[in-house]
C-alpha cells in the first residue's frame, strides 16, 4: 500500500520514493493515432514542449488534435523518482507531474498557440488538483526547453491573469520551470493514447471558459 496524503504535499528529495535505474517497462515504438515514433528520433527542425495540467488522459488528446503535433507521449516530470511507475507517482511520494510531451513542427503551429490549448484546456489557479482529481500529481507545470519558451510562457501567464483576475477567477499557480534537471519518464503502455484505445475513458480535463494567450478575450457563453 502506498501512503496518500490527506493533504497533498510535495515530498522533500529525502522522502521521495528512490526508483530505479532502469524502467520495469517497454514504451510502444509508434503513436496509436498520428503513426510516428513516441521516442524518437524526430525528424529535424521538429521542436519539443512540456506540459502538465491534471490527468494526462485527456491533455494527451487535446495536443494530438491540434495541427502541426507529429507525436504526444504521456510521463512523469518535475520530481525526484527514476523510471516511477504510475501507481507511485499517485502515491504523491515521487513529486512528478501527469505530463505531457509534444513534439510539433513550428512551421505549422507555434509554441504560444501550443500554449493556447494549454492553458484554455484547464484550470490553472487549482494548486494540487485538476477538478475533482486531488493530488500533487495533477498540478499544472510547464517545463521549458528554450530561453524563448521561457518568455512566451511569461508573457501567456501574464495576459491570462489579467483575463482570468476580469472574470472573477483566482490566482494562476502554474509551475513553470526549466525541463533541463526534470528528466521525463515516460509513462506505461496502457497510458499512452489512453482515449484512443478507451474512447469512453476518464477524461478530467476542462477550462475555465476564458480564452487565452493569442487574442486574449473572454470565452463566448
Amino acid at each position: 500500500m502506498f501512503l496518500h496524503r490527506r493533504t497533498p504535499q510535495l515530498p522533500t528529495p529525502q522522502e521521495a520514493l528512490r526508483g530505479r535505474p532502469t524502467p520495469e517497462f517497454t514504451v510502444p515504438s509508434r503513436h496509436t493515432v498520428l503513426g510516428n515514433a513516441l521516442l524518437g528520433p524526430y525528424p529535424e527542425g521538429l521542436e519539443v514542449a512540456d506540459f502538465a495540467m491534471g490527468c494526462f488522459w485527456g491533455a494527451e488528446r487535446k495536443f494530438w488534435q491540434t495541427d502541426g503535433v507529429w507525436t504526444t507521449l504521456v510521463g512523469y516530470q518535475g520530481g525526484y523518482t527514476e523510471n516511477p511507475a504510475y501507481e507511485e507517482v499517485c502515491s504523491g511520494l515521487t513529486g512528478h507531474t501527469e505530463a505531457v510531451r509534444v513534439v510539433y513542427d513550428p512551421r505549422v503551429v507555434t509554441y504560444e498557440q501550443l500554449l493556447k490549448v494549454f492553458w484554455e484546456s484547464h484550470d490553472p489557479t487549482q494548486g494540487f488538483r485538476q477538478g475533482n482529481d486531488v493530488g500533487t500529481q495533477y498540478r499544472s507545470a510547464v517545463y521549458t526547453h528554450s530561453p524563448a519558451q521561457a518568455a512566451a510562457v511569461a508573457a501567456s501567464r501574464e495576459a491570462y491573469q489579467k483575463v482570468l483576475t476580469g472574470s472573477g477567477h483566482g490566482e494562476i499557480t502554474t509551475e513553470i520551470l526549466p525541463a533541463e534537471g526534470r528528466p521525463f519518464w515516460p509513462a506505461e503502455a496502457a497510458h499512452q493514447q489512453y482515449l484512443d484505445k478507451n474512447p469512453a475513458g476518464y477524461c478530467g480535463i476542462g477550462g475555465t471558459g476564458v480564452s487565452c494567450p493569442i487574442g486574449v478575450a473572454p470565452a463566448e457563453g
